[in-house]
């Protein structure tokens, strides 16, 4: 859950101008499901949780490498 939580941060403190030059990465998913996780809305769901580490990030990772090769 602190990854998720990290991520969301970092996925917040993003620039709009780079978020809109990257719509294909999900910035508000990621701020959204910190947000579920630090303030407790509606409780996090542990599956939830363990189907994003396995069905999205790996995808999340490839799209963020893009962004950061994008910004050297």
């Amino acid at each position: 859950m602190w990854n998720f939580t990290v991520l969301g941060e970092a996925a917040n403190q993003v620039s709009r101008e780079t978020q809109e030059q990257h719509p294909e990465a999900p910035w508000r998913r990621a701020a959204g499901l910190r947000h579920r996780i630090v303030h407790g809305y509606w409780s996090a769901d542990i599956d939830v949780l363990v189907s994003t580490a396995h069905d999205v990030i790996p995808a999340l990772l490839t799209q963020l490498g893009d962004v950061q090769d994008s910004l050297s």
